[in-house]
């Protein structure tokens, strides 16, 4: 795989530094701005895999399986990730179904995709067919994928509804918390390390 150059360029200011090794626990900052250039990343190409694989796992569990199930005087309900997407998209709001569609579902589902396509490739020393144009699209949609948020929707809604019905949180919502923290690990902004892959 070629090499590129030894340069980080700040993402908030533009200012170019030259890139440094790092040891456990270091990160480089921005004089100008402040901003997180590097981070310390401890993982091997095998281990960014697996954990890849492992999330794309999980993002079957979320989206397959419900995320809680409710039940009031004998009856019983149960809602995936799917179900409230169309639920939103019956509405007047067919707007918001769209967008959550893509922050929950789509976003989340191409970076996987994505990544397993470069890193598979990458435990072969060489560069994906498209490398640029994936890399390209995993930092695109780094800020679409919105999983925690709706995490933290799915949270909110167990706790309201517990003082009203029976809420049983379901499979799809223990996978989507741990799908949310994987997501951060493995297509956070340490994606960029794979440009410096040999």
């Amino acid at each position: 795989m070629a090499t590129s150059d030894p340069l980080i360029i700040c993402e908030h200011c533009d200012c170019v530094y030259q890139k440094t090794t790092l040891a456990k626990h270091q990160k480089t900052f921005c004089i100008r701005c402040g901003g997180v250039l590097q981070r310390y990343n401890g993982l091997t190409v095998e281990q960014r895999l697996a954990l890849t694989f492992t999330a794309l796992m999980l993002w079957i569990f979320a989206n397959f399986y419900p995320v809680m199930s409710i039940s009031l005087k004998g009856l019983k309900n149960s809602a995936t990730l799917w179900d409230s997407v169309l639920a939103l998209s019956l509405g007047p709001i067919t707007f918001i179904a769209m967008v959550a569609a893509i922050a929950m579902i789509i976003a989340p589902i191409f970076q996987l995709v994505l990544l397993i396509w470069v890193l598979c490739f990458a435990l072969t020393h060489r560069r994906s067919p498209g490398f640029r144009f994936c890399m390209r699209w995993l930092e695109t949609l780094r800020p679409w994928s919105m999983l925690e948020v709706c995490l933290l929707g799915a949270m909110v809604a167990v706790i309201k509804l517990a003082g009203l019905l029976d809420v049983l949180p379901g499979i799809g919502l223990f996978a989507l918390a741990i799908l949310s923290l994987m997501m951060i690990r493995v297509a956070g902004r340490d994606i960029r390390d794979l440009w410096d892959i040999p």
